[in-house]
């Protein structure tokens, strides 16, 4: 049944009360009743749960899965029986790609870095990482996470979005339909690419990692680029001023709204609010995009490579400038970390591009007084095998995909700094303390965010979904 304007206020449970306080707590905060009345969801309002601790996220996401053997979790056994087949009582028959299936032995590979440890928390890093390694009693190393995926894509997808299958909305959509925004000039979902010098033709990413699935368009993350467009078809084109520009957006929304009357379809409410986005953003994303304010000392703590835009230094730099707007959520991805072959000198690489941006992201945050209310993720979809995927020799050897044990990163946003949580066994193979699964991690990130994660739902097709599908635990021992 088709409704006009007047009709559909007649039928809603609180009148003109709803519009006014559905712009303070978001779009998708009313539920309709059998007969068509309009009331307020609970489970849908733009209201944390409960207290946060962080109030915005930078998720440091290194596409391809960083080795956590040459990088975090120091293993002597592996110096000691380097070249020794990997025994079948800790393999236990678990599955492999079929990259290594084929192989008929599987030659145990320890790291030819030098491992130290830093900080009074005594955490353990490669020589591969010495910036992030002088901040470590600002860091949560978690070395016990593990996921169910083995393969890239669906690993990244189940990360990104809590099911290995698409379609789902991603962490950033979930975060920005639960908690609504803080900068009406900005999204609330930022995205930054970087491509990595490891392995720069490495697997690709694809844009529905950030994409919002089923819920309102409005959620999806938002691309910043490098070079003369930061943000796709923002800019007007050429002949048509900003007074233009104005007329022409209320007419389109003038007959928007006629349509909205007419079918009450949410998703016409949500073009509105993103062509009125676009026009605000056309002042805002010039202003952030633009780093020649930055001091010289800055340029200096991020490295040589933060005045190169697109690199991961500058996404590094913006994703600083992003959330002192109150982005809520900055995703920025780096590929390059799928080291199959040739690892310790595209290791050397791929970490050379993140290590010191990292550290000083850190830093900075730190320094003014931003990092207690951001919670700061570093980490891939998986780990690597501790045995070397075809020929081990003694300057030279590849890693597998390894989903069974990994280890991820956190800083800042009521995260336990100095801690090292979980432990694998003495062949770097299996969690032997404190395993985190996937959902285990989302748990805690929402929870962090004052977002209780089995209440965060939306319903669609019949079914309540949520990030972390029907499981997952907060991990409260990493809380501070």
């Amino acid at each position: 049944m088709l409704l006009n304007r007047r009709a559909f206020l007649s039928k809603t449970s609180i009148g003109l009360g709803t519009a006014a306080l559905s712009s303070l707590l978001g779009v998708g905060c009313f539920k309709k009743d059998s007969s068509g009345a309009l009331s307020i969801d609970p489970e849908n309002i733009k209201i944390p749960h409960f207290a946060p601790k962080a109030k915005r996220i930078i998720y440091l996401f290194q596409s391809g899965g960083p080795s956590q053997l040459d990088l975090f979790d120091y293993k002597p056994l592996l110096d000691k029986m380097r070249g020794q087949d990997l025994p079948e009582s800790i393999r236990k028959g678990q599955r492999l790609t079929g990259m290594t299936s084929g192989q008929t032995n599987f030659p145990l590979a320890n790291s030819i870095f030098d491992f130290k440890q830093y900080g009074q928390s005594g955490a353990w890093f490669s020589e591969l990482m010495p910036y992030t390694a002088q901040i470590a009693d600002d860091l949560c190393i978690v070395k016990s996470m593990y996921t169910e995926a083995i393969n890239h894509d669906p690993a990244i997808t189940f990360f990104q979005t809590g099911s290995q299958q698409t379609g789902r909305p991603s962490m950033g959509s979930w975060l920005s339909y639960g908690l609504g925004s803080a900068n009406e000039n900005l999204p609330t979902f930022c995205v930054l690419v970087s491509r990595g010098t490891g392995r720069p033709d490495g697997q690709p990413l694809y844009s529905r990692l950030w994409g919002n699935g089923f819920l309102h368009s409005l959620h999806q993350g938002v691309v910043f680029r490098s070079g003369v467009d930061p943000v796709l078809y923002l800019q007007d084109p050429k002949g048509i001023d900003k007074v233009t520009r104005r007329k022409m957006l209320d007419q389109i929304s003038s007959l928007n709204q006629k349509q909205i009357d007419e079918f009450g379809d949410p998703e016409i409410s949500t073009r509105i609010a993103q062509y009125e986005m676009a026009y605000r953003m056309q002042t805002s994303v010039p202003e952030i995009m633009d780093i020649s304010k930055e001091n010289q000392q800055t340029y200096k703590m991020y490295g040589p490579d933060a005045m190169v835009p697109g690199t991961y230094a500058a996404n590094c730099l913006l994703a600083r400038r992003l959330i002192e707007k109150d982005v809520k959520f900055v995703q920025l991805y780096h590929m390059g970390w799928d080291q199959h072959a040739d690892l310790p000198l595209a290791l050397r690489g791929q970490t050379n591009d993140v290590d010191q941006a990292t550290a000083a992201l850190i830093t900075d945050l730190k320094q003014r007084g931003l990092l207690d209310e951001t919670l700061v993720i570093w980490g891939g979809e998986f780990g690597r095998t501790n045995y070397s995927q075809g020929a081990l020799t003694n300057t030279n050897y590849g890693r597998d995909h390894h989903p069974r044990s990994f280890t991820i990163f956190m800083a800042g946003g009521g995260i336990k700094p100095g801690t090292t949580y979980g432990e694998t066994d003495d062949f770097g193979y299996n969690i032997v303390e404190n395993p985190v699964h996937v959902h285990d991690f989302q748990a805690t990130v929402l929870h962090l965010l004052g977002m209780d994660h089995e209440k965060l739902t939306y319903k669609y097709q019949g079914r309540r979904f949520r990030l972390t599908d029907v499981h997952g635990k907060v991990v409260k021992d990493i809380l501070a």
